[in-house]
């Protein structure tokens, strides 16, 4: 009972802490006069995904690849199944906004070249470089966009922040507090998926592409959920792709640089597919600029249920052997 204790435990603080970083990282950028662009596509942005990062840095350097790896792979399958599916139930996700069709084939353009990578066995440390470069050559396109008008969308992301720290002093404890409660919430988590893992019987793999996964992707999930009941459904395919291309180029990457990530054979045979499944989907969600609409969130949900009892079950796809 203790390591499920300790996994939710680890969870929750992973959650307040990366809360804590976001907002005071946010206050003390906008006491230092940094404009809200840079806020949005630096801080923010690299902030919200900063609970992903210490998960999977604390995995790698306890000699856990899999759950790295599994992390990423499965927050990014998650997020497209889950985060999309389940608020596309409460009220229609549209995918028409603006440069989404760009960020779209961007997304698709990191999945196809961390399968690539994938595909040699190992991620080595030049490749969390040539990841990372592209992450930061992605950010610039970005700002250059948005330079040219479309900065509303990262205005809105940091206005709907919950209470950025307005007072300096605030703002730094808020961040402290945040370097200090992630990354013992990462250890909290690695070490209890380890023993879950061993008691189910299961993979380390297995519970990284889903319980770790899972549990990374809830602050994902609760905003969009939120911004659904709130009939603002619209946020939710940006946040995904955003999500997407930063797990893999900025948390693979950086991760990778610390230290080397072995990519687990089972992976290879079946996650990693999906995962390229789900990009394609969100391509032709994007491309077709369809709605998400109640029987597609329906559908998306299934299948992530669907996926979710493959990797359990030890599935396999049957061209891969």
């Amino acid at each position: 009972m203790f390591p499920y204790v300790m996994f939710v435990a680890g969870l929750a603080l992973l959650m307040v802490a990366g809360d804590l970083l976001v907002r005071g990282a946010v206050g003390i950028a906008d006491r230092l006069n940094i404009p809200p662009l840079i806020i949005g596509l630096t801080v923010v942005a690299f902030g919200t995904s900063a609970p992903e990062l210490v998960v999977c840095v604390n995995a790698a350097l306890s000699g856990s690849s899999a759950i790295a790896v599994g992390n990423v792979i499965g927050s990014n399958i998650a997020n497209v199944l889950l985060v999309l599916g389940l608020p596309a139930m409460i009220a229609p996700t549209v995918t028409d906004q603006q440069d989404a069709l760009r960020n779209t084939l961007y997304m698709m353009g990191a999945t196809l070249l961390f399968i690539g990578i994938c595909l040699t066995g190992v991620l080595d440390r030049w490749h969390g470089v040539l990841l990372f470069v592209l992450l930061i050559a992605f950010l610039f396109e970005s700002m250059r966009c948005a330079r040219n008008g479309n900065g509303k969308a990262l205005h809105d992301e940091i206005e709907e922040l919950e209470g950025p720290a307005k007072n300096m002093t605030i703002a730094i404890l808020f961040a402290l507090g945040g370097l200090v409660g992630l990354p013992l919430a990462a250890e909290m988590m690695v070490s209890s998926a380890q023993t879950i893992a061993r008691s189910w019987g299961v993979s380390e793999a297995a519970i990284g592409l889903t319980v770790v996964a899972l549990g990374t992707s809830l602050p994902e999930l609760a905003a969009t959920i939120m911004a659904a009941l709130r009939r603002e459904g619209a946020i939710a395919i940006g946040n995904v792709i955003g999500s997407n291309i930063f797990n893999l180029l900025g948390i693979m990457g950086l991760t990778s640089v610390i230290s080397p990530l072995a990519v687990p054979p089972e992976v290879m045979n079946f996650d990693i597919w999906i995962m390229l499944a789900s990009a394609v989907i969100v391509l032709a969600f994007v491309g077709g600029k369809w709605r998400i609409n109640a029987s597609a969130g329906v559908a998306l949900t299934l299948a992530y249920g669907i996926y979710c009892w493959g990797v359990f079950n030890n599935v396999r796809l049957p061209f891969l052997g």
